[in-house]
């Protein structure tokens, strides 16, 4: 069995799936040649109330200072946390106070007689509690750089698993389509494969287009998607779902100023020769060297935002940078001057006719 360096691992991140599935693994690991089933030990750890996240530390002061009967080496894990997230609860006097009370457990504890594994899903990175889990645990985060190849790699295996397979790209629409979510990017393969039938076949990216749904608010895939595309019929047309469905202008139009923003912010780099696109996206080294050398520009921001190129993942950056490669840096300026004149429409024409100004504006900035 592994020995950690420090007093507990700790996994967490932004997409509970992969958290859940990491922590199965390390637990595995860690439980590794344990004989004694009472030597493992999980705590469910979300909660919802003070109440619940009481009850949570003293199952989990029990936990570790109950050595096994045995003599093995004892493994707890504590599963789910959710309480050093944004929430109500998380954020009350009372939760700082049961989660200091955990800290100096996990402070404690032996590691040679007990190891500790906590995974939590959400966090907010800015609270004190998360920065002293970093710093004192074994830590792990899942998300950023990397979770777009590993959410794509498991849908993949999940689509030969059930004996089809993704065209080119189709996997990356997928992705985009769920807005990241691992969880329902594996649900809606099972439901595509089942779709194609027993006798297999390919999944393509038309097929997603058409049964797969845009999940959450943060991309309204198809109409972006087909902007982007320069095709102003699949546009035209992706806008007159977005509308049927009962969709309001105003988060659309804010999707399209926010990717055209970060594509004028490419468009710029990449000219430069900043930032170099190949075949498997942009360079990791050359977009760590433009972060190092422009991210102070904006003013320390750190939270995901459009503003700031250097917030976001730099698999999906890749693809917009393929979309920016084929717009002059006048045309994404042009269409920002169009974005905004399109906002101020909708102000003065008011919500019947918000359909009519979009589909107004992919005719101006396509035709």
């Amino acid at each position: 069995m592994p020995t950690a360096t420090k007093a507990f691992g700790f996994i967490c991140g932004d997409d509970d799936f992969l958290v859940a599935k990491r922590g199965r693994e390390r637990f595995a690991e860690m439980a590794a040649g344990l004989a004694d089933e009472f030597s493992r030990e999980i705590i469910e750890a979300a909660v919802q109330n003070l109440g619940e996240l009481e009850a949570v530390v003293a199952r989990f002061r029990a936990a570790v200072q109950t050595l096994s009967l045995f003599g093995d080496r004892k493994v707890v894990w504590l599963k789910d946390v959710n309480f050093i997230a944004d929430t109500v609860t998380g954020r009350s006097e009372g939760a700082k106070a049961l989660v200091a009370d955990l800290q100096a457990l996990l402070e404690s504890v032996d590691p040679a007689a007990v190891a500790v594994l906590v995974t939590a899903c959400p966090v907010d990175r800015r609270r004190s509690e998360f920065k002293w889990m970093q710093k004192s645990g074994e830590y792990e985060y899942l998300g950023g750089e990397g979770s777009g190849e590993i959410l794509t790699g498991l849908a993949q295996q999940e689509a030969k698993n059930l004996g089809v397979s993704f065209a080119p790209g189709a996997v990356e629409i997928l992705a985009a389509k769920v807005n990241g979510h691992t969880r329902l990017a594996l649900e809606e393969t099972r439901k595509l494969a089942t779709y194609l039938g027993a006798a297999g076949g390919v999944i393509t990216e038309q097929l997603i287009r058409e049964l797969v749904p845009d999940f959450g608010e943060g991309d309204f895939f198809e109409p972006a998607e087909a902007f982007f595309s320069l095709d102003m019929a699949w546009t035209l047309d992706a806008l007159k779902r977005y509308f049927f469905a009962g969709h309001s202008a105003r988060p659309l139009l804010s999707n399209l100023q926010g990717r055209n923003r970060l594509m004028i912010q490419l468009r710029v780099l990449l000219d430069s020769g900043e930032l170099r696109l190949g075949y498997r996206g942009l360079d990791q080294g050359a977009f760590d060297a433009a972060r190092q050398t422009y991210a102070r520009h904006f003013g320390g921001l750190d939270d995901k935002s459009t503003f700031n190129l250097f917030t976001q993942n730099i698999w999906y950056l890749g693809k917009l940078g393929e979309k920016a490669k084929a717009l002059p840096l006048k045309r994404l300026i042009d269409f920002q001057t169009a974005f905004i004149g399109a906002f101020e429409q909708l102000l003065q024409r008011g919500t019947a006719e918000e359909e009519a100004v979009m589909r107004e504006l992919a005719v101006r900035c396509l035709g």
